[in-house]
């Protein structure tokens, strides 16, 4: 019974939602690869988005901490010599260290999903993902503020 973070980010507005999806939800992303793209409607359970949306996979992490990795196949785990790149960032110029990394494929070890969601091509509203409510206060307050000190 796999349960996963899915991280949400959308592009237009430049936010992420971190949302909580389990079974049955969750059974349909295992096997999914990193840059593989589901219809959006797959989490109407979980967010509620306009019809012909997409969401395109865009990487993980397992129970470990260990980043996934789009150029290592299947659903494996192992010890590769990273010099830069996702999971490792060098101190110094020609730094290599072997890390534990997992590969491009989710399974059920898998904890969090980092998604993007593809806009359709005749989309001409605004963000997909709306503002929360501290959100809407703080850009409210804001404005109240500026009309203040004017």
């Amino acid at each position: 019974m796999p349960t996963f973070k899915l991280v949400l980010s959308d592009p237009m507005s430049g936010r992420a939602r971190q949302l909580e999806i389990k079974d049955p939800v969750a059974q349909r992303f295992v096997g999914l690869r990193i840059s593989d793209e589901v219809d959006a409607g797959i989490l109407k359970e979980v967010i509620e988005l306009p019809p012909g949306f997409r969401v395109r996979i865009t990487g993980g992490s397992g129970v470990d901490g260990a980043p996934m990795l789009p150029n290592i196949e299947g659903a494996v785990k192992k010890f590769v010599l990273l010099s830069e790149g996702i999971g490792f960032h060098p101190d110094k110029r020609g730094m290599r260290k072997r890390k534990l990394v997992r590969g491009n494929t989710i399974s059920d070890q898998i904890v969090q999903v980092n998604a993007v969601l593809v806009y359709p091509k005749d989309w001409k509203e605004g963000p997909a993902i709306p503002l929360g409510d501290k959100e809407v206060q703080k850009l409210k307050g804001g404005e109240q503020k500026t009309e203040e000190t004017q």
